[in-house]
This record gives C-alpha cells, structure tokens and sequence, in this order.
C-alpha cells in the first residue's frame, strides 16, 4: 500500500509524468465527447434492436470503441487502422525492402512503415464506411434520401475515423502506453455498465449457477493471462573480457529474456479483424437483388455463423497470428548479430548463425506454448456461449482479454517511467 502512495505521489508532483497521465485523460474524454455526436439519419430504435441480435456487429462495436452502438461519426473506430497495419505487416514478408524499414532502419524507418500503414487507411475507411452504411441503409437504420447524403455520410465517418487515428497517435507520443489499444479498452470500458445493467435485467433465480461458473472463469481466465503475459525464458548471455590500456572491460554475465507471449492481444485483435470482413461482405450480398447471389450469401453466411467453424477459424488465426506477429517483432539474426557485435555470446553456443538458430528453437517452443493458450482463452467464451446459451458472454469474453492486456501493459509503461525518475 505504501508503494501505491509512493507511486501516486511520485505521478503527482513530477510535472512531466503528470501531464503524460492528464494528456491520457483528457484524450479519453474527446474521445468519449466525439463519440456522442451520431451520423444524421439514424432510427435509433431499429439500431438497438438491430445490434441486440448480431454477434457480429457486437464484436465490431468494440473496435469502433461503442461507437457503432449510437452510429456515431466514430463508428469504425481504430478498424481501418488496424487492418491497414495487418496489410502492412504481411508485405514486409513478401518485400524484403519493407521488412528492413521496419527492422533494420531504426525510428526512422518505423516512422516511415507507419505513415504508410496511416496512408492505407484512408481508403480503407472509406470503403468499410460505404459498406457498412449501405448494410444499415437496407435494413432501414440509415436513412439517406439522396447519393449526396450518401456520399456525405461516407466522408463524415472516414473523417471520424482518421480523426481517431491521429488521437491515437498524439496518446502515443504524448501519454503512457499505446494510443489505439487504450482507445479500445475505454470503449469497452464505457459500454460494460450497459452490458451489466442487460444482464442484471435478464437475471432469473435459474442463471445464477450460470453466472457464477461465469465469474469464476472470467477470473481464472484474469489470473492466467496476467501469469503467461509476464512468463518469461531467461538465455544466460557473458560479455568477453576486453583489455584496454590498464583497464579490464567486460566479463560480466547477465541474461536475455524471452516473453512466452511476444505479441501480446494483438493476435486476437488481428484474428477479430479478419474474421469480421467475410461476415460484411455476405451481409452487402444478401441485399442484393439477385436470387443467385442471394442464395450464395445464404449458404456462406450459414457457414459462417456456424459456431463451431467460427470457432475453429478462431483458433487457428489466432495461434497463426501469434507466430506471425513474434516473428515481426522478434528477429533472432538480429538479436545474435548485435550480440556479436557487443562481444557477448550465449554460453555452449557460437556466436553468429549458431546464436540465431539457437534463439529460433527457443523462441518457436515458447511461441507455441503462448499460441495454443492465447487462442484457447479467446475460443473459451464461445464454449461457455454454446454451454449456456448467453450471447453475451461471446463478447464479453473478447472484451475481458483486450482489458486485461491492455492494463498490464499500461502498468508496465507506467512503471518504467517511474522507475526513470527513481534513478
């Protein structure tokens, strides 16, 4: 308790750790405020109803940061920005030239690789805010008289979404931890009283097994993923003894960690994204005036909405993105390079491509501990869904692990910003 005090203490009187945590603040609330400003032509009574039924758009609605939930100027949220960085990340292993910017170029080639992934986004909000106000419009949420209003609504909520962005960015730069996963978690966050307060309402004296079993997991699932997040594998690493002059340089012994899960929730937020273009699609091709097409878009989305493909797709794009994701942020030829060039090595082990191949072994036996427990947890409300038969606990589910993440991650931010005033 008393380095709680010490911490809020410290946060408080240090000016520039204190505007850092105020710039975070203050963000959120904009963001909270913008939120609350709907697209104009909305039956919102249709749009509650509309939402209440749709695991999908349930699932979108947290990236659009409960944005979708009034169809606000910010319904897409951090999607396109998202997506665009997926697009991106998976050119750097088909471009050796990007994949360099990103690794090997330092910040000033990520800052590059991100105003790219920045740039890509804006067609791509665009195209997913024409789709998805088209789906709305033919169910009748989004009423738009004319093409103008159309194409109006289009720039308005791309323009919503660029704005997110570039919030997310300033967060980034200006605050404490990453900008886009702090965006989701306060929508998620500010959407969770609703959530309760439908729960609470639908309480019958027969759930309550059902949702004790729940709660019970939703702190298990708490507990372990705040243990795998911060697992790690420690690889002993020695210095070479360096003489120069009179002195003695080097020779000390100190160790590399290895996280059993690198990527963090990124995985599930990547395989979430994936996963919801398919279902946008079926859902604009089932307006269409065409019993082909219709019948097409049928039978796709029957197989989509398939619990059990649903959750098979789940788990392997989650498990597949875990690898992917480690692999862009942790190069081991690069780990082993700079460790030669430093004078270290890795005990029993030849610097060079030994020391990289060494790594890779390691790295890919972690990495699939953390994959398979990763994808796991995110398939585990879908089993409590299809057990209990309460869709809320599909999303709630998701929702639980971006929060839990999220917080660790902002906590280990804070913590190193205070443990640079310390010394």
């Amino acid at each position: 308790m008393n380095t709680l005090f010490q911490k809020l203490k410290t946060i408080i009187l240090d000016s520039t750790l204190r505007n850092r945590v105020l710039f975070v603040i203050a963000a959120l609330v904009i963001f909270r405020l913008v939120g609350t400003i709907p697209v104009p032509g909305v039956d919102t009574a249709r749009l509650t109803a509309f939402l209440a039924g749709s695991q999908f758009f349930g699932l979108l609605n947290i990236f659009s940061g409960g944005g979708l939930s009034n169809l606000s100027i910010l319904m897409l949220g951090v999607g396109p920005y998202i997506t665009s960085s997926i697009i991106m990340q998976l050119l750097t292993m088909i471009f050796p030239k990007l994949k360099e910017m990103y690794q090997e170029e330092g910040e000033a080639g990520r800052r590059k690789f991100a105003q790219y992934s920045r740039l890509l986004s804006v067609p791509l909000a665009m195209i997913q805010a024409f789709g998805l106000l088209y789906l709305l419009k033919q169910q009748s949420i989004f009423v738009a008289p004319t093409l103008f209003d159309h194409v109006l609504a289009v720039i308005v909520v791309t323009g919503g979404a660029v704005f997110l962005m570039w919030l997310g960015e300033l967060m980034t730069e200006y605050g404490i931890g990453n900008g886009m996963s702090l965006l989701i978690f306060a929508g998620i966050v500010a959407t969770a009283p609703t959530s309760l307060s439908q729960l609470y309402y639908t309480f019958t004296s027969a759930d309550l097994l059902l949702y004790a079993v729940f709660l019970v997991v939703a702190v298990v699932i708490i507990a372990l993923v705040v243990v795998i997040t911060e697992a790690e594998r420690p690889i002993p690493v020695t210095y070479a003894k360096r003489v120069r002059g009179m002195k003695v340089y080097g020779g000390t012994s100190t160790y590399l960690p290895i996280r059993v899960n690198q990527s963090g929730v990124m995985p599930i937020i990547f395989a979430l994204s994936i996963l919801l273009f398919p279902q946008m699609i079926v859902s604009f091709l089932g307006g269409i005036a065409n019993p082909t097409v219709q019948a097409v878009a049928t039978t796709v989305k029957a197989i989509i909405e398939n619990q059990l493909i649903y959750g098979i797709a789940y788990f392997i794009l989650v498990f597949l993105f875990t690898y992917f994701y480690t692999a862009v942020t942790f190069d081991p030829d690069q780990i082993a390079t700079n460790l030669q060039k430093s004078g270290a090595f890795i005990p029993g082990v030849r610097p060079g491509p030994s020391t990289s191949e060494h790594l890779s072994k390691i790295l890919v036996r972690l990495t699939f501990v953390g994959a398979v427990f990763l994808a796991f947890i995110a398939i585990l409300p879908l089993i409590l869904q299809a057990v209990t038969g309460i869709q809320a606990l599909a999303i709630g589910g998701t929702s639980l692990l971006i929060v839990v993440s999220v917080v660790i991650e902002f906590v280990k931010q804070l913590d190193a910003q205070l443990s640079m005033r310390e010394y």
